[in-house]
């Protein structure tokens, strides 16, 4: 897939450097303020930057549904990490699965986070599917083909 290679080496850069693949541990060690919000129901997340201040806004409504917070949180890190400077549009639940670029990239720097590699090898030798196990990792099915098998 174009655009995975960079993308999975940001993310391998990223995690050795701070001994983590949490998206929350990663956003305090990169000095980005994670900050709940009283968004409407579709609305999932938002990622700002402003004067040289990086924050991820989330749908507070989304502590019920621990996988998909998770999964947000490294979405707009995704952002935070590969398009510093630009503010994006709301992610929201109708277009979680975006065609658009930097969506898409953002939504594969969150699986590559949330479902490294060597993890992933494991499950494959025991004869767990991709999808079994982007289920594990709290990963929505549609982003399971992302990471190769």
């Amino acid at each position: 897939m174009i655009g995975l290679g960079w993308i999975k080496q940001r993310v391998n850069k990223i995690t050795k450097l701070y001994h983590t693949n949490d998206p929350f541990e990663l956003a305090q060690l990169l000095n980005i303020e994670i900050i709940p919000w009283d968004f409407n129901g579709e609305i999932l997340g938002l990622y700002v930057y402003e004067r040289r201040n990086r924050y991820i806004l989330y749908n507070k409504s989304l502590k019920n549904d621990v996988d998909m917070w998770r999964f947000v949180i490294a979405h707009e890190l995704g952002h935070a990490v590969l398009h510093t400077k630009l503010n994006t549009p709301y992610l929201k639940r109708s277009t979680l699965y975006s065609i658009d670029k930097i969506e898409k990239e953002a939504n594969r720097f969150a699986t590559e986070l949330l479902m490294p590699d060597k993890l992933l090898g494991e499950f494959k030798n025991e004869g767990i599917t991709i999808y079994e196990a982007a289920q594990i990792y709290g990963i929505p099915r549609e982003f399971a083909e992302l990471k190769k098998y």
